[in-house]
């Protein structure tokens, strides 16, 4: 251990406003710590990219992978068929989840009507999907798409499509047809 050191005055003190200022050495301890860290750092830096070969962009490509194994249809669309069995399947979940805000109608409450011919967000199948999957938190409507999933997004947008048609006496596609989510019409699988 080292001889503490006596304070020695640097001596322009006198020079500005009289106030002494001391040059004594830092502690051992206090520099010891303070180059093992900096040896630390240039250690785990080396080891990190070099040796170990890791990454921020390997770290989330295999987050990433890791998320599409657990969640599936994370990037999957919804699919509209307007189908009876769809619609049937649709209004229970409609029931379940909508009907505080739009009505056991479809009227409208506190959410906008869906069986006029005026939709605030677009009514093709394609936007209806959409509506339902992000939602319109600036209005009060949630996010659907991470708790319903696509198949049930699907189902509900049939339902609200095929009460919309038959309340404004809209012809449906053939029941053999349906949209993605993109409002395009394909043959049913």
């Amino acid at each position: 251990m080292s001889k503490p050191h006596a304070p020695q005055v640097l001596g322009h003190g006198a020079e500005s406003d009289g106030i002494e200022e001391y040059d004594n050495p830092l502690p051992d301890w206090w520099l010891g710590l303070f180059v093992g860290c900096i040896i630390w750092a240039f250690a785990y830096t080396a080891h990190y990219h070099l040796i170990a070969h890791r990454s921020q962009v390997k770290s989330l490509a295999a987050e990433m992978a890791d998320a599409r194994r657990r969640w599936p249809d994370a990037g999957r669309t919804a699919t509209v068929v307007l189908s009876k069995e769809n619609v049937e399947k649709g209004e229970a979940i409609y029931k379940a989840n909508c009907t505080g805000c739009h009505g056991e109608h479809l009227e409208g409450k506190i959410g906008p009507s869906l069986v006029d011919s005026t939709w605030i967000h677009g009514g093709t199948p394609a936007e209806v999907v959409h509506t339902i999957t992000a939602g319109v938190p600036a209005k009060g409507m949630i996010t659907w798409g991470p708790i319903l999933g696509p198949e049930k997004i699907g189902e509900v947008a049939a339902y609200v499509l095929h009460r919309n048609h038959a309340t404004l006496g809209i012809a449906e596609p053939d029941a053999d047809e349906h949209t993605d989510g993109h409002g395009e019409r394909k043959e049913a699988r």
